[in-house]
């Protein structure tokens, strides 16, 4: 693997031009796939303007805005890394609501969030209209290797140790979780594009030999 460090701005740009490379008659499904410290909604954030400045319509969205009601989540207990793995993200209902709806010749009409885990009970957001042309950020933890339709995807990658240094103590338990991610969906390995944030400040980008 080759490993080029790069500035967080430049980083920022790099992914801009990527997403702004794909095709403008249809829309561009982005994943920016990490776990909760690799910060994925923080790139989004970040990506938003370059994009608009390039001529692109943007819709941020949060996996965590997509997560299943309480009850099946917790059905095996509140710290269940299995559970966590395969029974908390509405993966069914990002694709109905997100990411189908921006498949080419479909709507457009997107649902940006769907559950308040709050108060466990659906948001009841209003749908939006995205111009064909315009790009979803989709943000959050274990997105790839479940056969969601994505047109681009980046994987925030934190080594193990950089992982449990920088998860609070109170979300050790989901780690279990993200090592099955690595030994079953190995996404540094199926991502197009990949990024070393073990030190946000100073990120690098992964690419094969």
């Amino acid at each position: 693997m080759d490993i080029t460090p790069i500035s967080p701005s430049s980083l920022v740009e790099e992914v801009a031009d990527r997403v702004d490379a794909e095709p403008r008659d249809s829309w561009v499904r982005v994943a920016l796939d990490g776990a909760p410290a690799a910060r994925p909604g923080d790139l989004a954030d970040a990506l938003v303007d370059p994009l608009r400045l390039r001529g692109r319509e943007v819709l941020r969205v949060l996996s965590a805005d997509f997560l299943r009601p309480a009850s099946l989540r917790f059905e095996y207990g509140r710290t269940d890394p299995e559970s966590f793995y395969t029974d908390w993200f509405d993966y069914k209902g990002l694709v109905r609501e997100v990411l189908g709806p921006l498949a080419p010749g479909r709507s457009g009409k997107v649902l940006p969030t769907l559950w308040d885990s709050t108060i466990d009970r659906a948001t009841r957001a209003p749908y939006v209209t995205v111009a064909p042309g315009g790009v979803l950020l989709l943000a959050g933890p274990l997105l790839l290797g479940r056969g969601l339709p994505f047109d681009l995807t980046v994987h925030l990658r934190l080594s193990p140790g950089a992982l449990a240094r920088r998860t609070p103590d109170e979300e050790r338990w989901t780690l279990p979780a993200y090592a099955r991610y690595e030994a079953e969906v190995a996404p540094a390995r199926v991502a197009d594009l990949v990024v070393r944030v073990d030190d946000p400040r100073h990120p690098a980008l992964v690419t094969a030999p």
